[in-house]
């Protein structure tokens, strides 16, 4: 089942570290984490080392403004 899901990290951007809060639609978290990955690696050319997620929690849809995630979860 297709699940809602809300991370906090940041990532390496030149020198600083510039933060982040995404959110995204995945059958369970290891799904979420490639998803991440690879958005920030193929978008902002991001190593999978730089990208650190401090937080990952399953979110109510309702929540999200997140055009994919409505989109999933359209009555």
């Amino acid at each position: 089942m297709v699940k809602a899901f809300r991370a906090v990290g940041t990532f390496r951007s030149g020198v600083k570290n510039q933060p982040f809060t995404i959110d995204v639609v995945a059958d369970d978290e290891d799904g979420a984490m490639e998803y991440i990955y690879s958005n920030f690696g193929s978008r902002h050319g991001v190593k999978r080392r730089f990208v650190i997620v401090s937080s990952m929690d399953e979110i109510n849809p309702s929540e999200s403004t997140e055009p994919r995630v409505i989109s999933a979860f359209r009555e």
